[in-house]
């Protein structure tokens, strides 16, 4: 028996495993928000539009979200740890070429390169929790990944400026190198190994349902970002091939020998309000980061200065938040935290719904430091909540699948809260939020039962 394993077993907290997970999930929502911040400093060096460079952004994105559950799945089958690595290589090679890229459409590849293994290691960082801790701390390693994931929101646009600055568009993309060769590192030294799927009907790979969901979940979140906001025929004809798409997916996994995801997983109640609960508040977490600005900058009339430190508050106490929220869930249960989460939240959607805006700046941040407490809150006592009810076998395809929902979220958010407020300032946009949350809660309870992932 390895020294790592005897640490697992002992029930000691796995640090260095620990650290190399939580790499895997901060380097890939750096990749997203330290980019945004260079597409002025990309339209100047490539002489391209707005409407050519943002698919910087878009390509990293479509690639996670099209692919990530393919990636759990085949890390289920490969072994997590090992495809776990290639991940890690993979988004370090294409952070490299990225920096090097020479024409936008060779960063634009590369991109999309650096968003394939981004997809597998948001997949498989929190599908092995179960190796690298025991399972009464999987809900402390969950708060862990959770901050990580704040941080690297909160990191980009203050990085990501000094970086323009002092070195130019390609050192945003080369910051990126030595943190994942140190998760490499971490990783391959101290994660112990996770066996292949075995099982009695033998194990293989979903080719055609990968494939169709990849293109599914593409045009949807197509035709929720194409256009800037503008709802055309282009958009409403992408919603249509991505409800084709599904309809055509589900028959397919129904028939398939080795499915993608077994149309069984779906009667296990607490998973698929786990997944459904994600969705929602992930759409809600959106319009912070979409409307926020809008808010503070043309309502309250704060300068960008301001604004940007304003808007920050929510990631950093998020990050703060997540670890002790871990500690409460592995004392108190994954149940009454996500509800006290959705409670926190649910209450700070209506208090910025119902505050005037003659209160100023405080009316909004009061409430905004509610709603990503408990967003943390909620996000770790779910995720921990998710998983730990789900076979080895199927650990990778579940976080894909969790991660999924995430991201689909706030692709919803972005588009349908942002119209929203377009149309009917905060106030309409964060009643409409509350309502989620109270379909979210509605979820949960329901959701209620024992599990069945068969």
């Amino acid at each position: 028996m390895t020294q790592t394993e005897n640490t697992r077993q002992d029930g000691s907290v796995m640090s260095p495993a620990l650290a190399g997970l939580a790499l895997c999930i901060l380097l890939p929502s750096l990749g997203t928000s330290i980019a945004n911040i260079g597409l002025p400093a990309l339209m100047e060096a490539f002489g391209a539009s707005f409407q050519a460079v943002q698919w910087v952004v878009l390509a990293y994105l479509l690639a996670i979200t099209t692919l990530i559950v393919g990636a759990g799945r085949l890390g289920d089958l490969l072994g997590r740890r090992r495809l776990l690595l290639a991940g890690i290589a993979v988004f370090s090679l294409a952070s490299a070429l990225c920096g090097l890229a020479t024409a936008l459409p060779l960063l634009i590849a590369a991109r999309a390169l650096q968003g394939l293994g981004a997809a597998i290691m948001m997949a498989l960082a929190m599908a092995c929790v179960g190796e690298a801790m025991p399972r009464e701390k999987a809900g402390r390693a969950m708060g862990v990944l959770g901050s990580m994931s704040a941080v690297g929101t909160a990191l980009g646009p203050s990085l990501g400026g000094v970086l323009i600055s002092a070195a130019g568009w390609p050192a945003i993309f080369m910051a990126m190198l030595p943190p994942g060769l140190l998760a490499f590192v971490l990783v391959y030294r101290h994660l112990p190994a996770s066996p292949p799927a075995v099982q009695k009907d033998g194990t293989g790979f979903d080719v055609p349902g990968t494939t169709i969901l990849a293109v599914t979940l593409a045009a949807y979140a197509l035709a929720l970002t194409v256009g800037r906001g503008d709802f055309g025929g282009l958009n409403l004809a992408l919603l249509a091939g991505a409800g084709l798409g599904m309809v055509l997916f589900l028959r397919m996994e129904a028939r398939a020998p080795f499915p993608l995801i077994r149309p069984g997983m779906f009667r296990d109640r607490p998973l698929s309000a786990g997944l459904a609960g994600s969705a929602l508040v992930s759409t809600v977490l959106m319009a912070t980061l979409v409307v926020g600005p809008f808010h503070l900058s043309q309502t309250l009339r704060l300068d960008p200065a301001r604004t940007g430190l304003v808007i920050s508050l929510g990631p950093l106490v998020a990050a703060l938040t997540a670890t002790p929220a871990g500690r409460l869930v592995d004392r108190l249960g994954t149940r009454p935290m996500s509800l006290l989460g959705l409670a926190g939240i649910g209450g700070a959607c209506v208090l910025l719904a119902l505050l005037p805006t003659t209160l100023g700046v405080a009316a909004y941040i009061g409430p905004m430091l509610l709603l990503t407490a408990s967003y943390a809150l909620f996000q770790t006592a779910n995720n921990t909540g998710v998983m730990s009810g789900i076979a080895p076998t199927q650990r990778g395809l579940v976080s894909g699948m969790l991660n999924l929902s995430r991201n689909l979220g706030l692709i919803t958010g972005a588009s349908v809260l942002g119209a929203m407020f377009d149309t009917g300032g905060l106030q309409l946009t964060f009643a409409a939020a509350a309502a989620l949350i109270g379909l979210a809660v509605a979820t949960l309870l329901i959701g209620k039962g024992n599990r069945n992932t068969s």
